[in-house]
């Protein structure tokens, strides 16, 4: 599991956070809590299913596409929608992939996203946009 723990008493809905990358996965850690939102991470997506099926109260799935492991974002989301039909799911990449790989309820997100355009992505995901 990732070094950063949760964040204290969460104020908003909890956001998972699953990217291989350190410093992308602390930038938006940062941006989600300082906007509000309780955030845990994973670095996989092998890591992120445990991280689900503790955290029943997971309220969106933010995944990055290409990551370590024998399941890539595109797999993680098709498998959280089939699991968890009620989380709401955001996939990431800068690889400028297609979505035809996506689940239909989720959504996905460009690389490299501004804070503001990662707030807004996750917010319309909660207020089923």
């Amino acid at each position: 599991m990732s070094d950063r723990s949760e964040d204290p008493a969460p104020l908003g809905p909890l956001v998972l956070i699953v990217e291989d990358e350190p410093l992308v996965r602390m930038l938006a850690h940062d941006v989600l809590a300082e906007a509000g939102f309780g955030v845990i991470e994973a670095v996989n997506a092998e890591e992120a299913l445990v991280l689900l099926d503790a955290r029943p109260d997971t309220a969106v799935l933010f995944s990055d596409v290409n990551m370590p492991g024998s399941l890539n974002g595109f797999g993680l989301a098709r498998l959280a929608v089939l699991k968890w039909p009620r989380l709401a799911i955001l996939v990431t990449s800068g690889k400028g992939v297609g979505t035809g790989d996506l689940p239909e309820t989720a959504r996905y997100l460009q690389k490299p996203y501004s804070p503001s355009a990662l707030v807004e992505a996750v917010t319309r995901l909660l207020d089923g946009a």
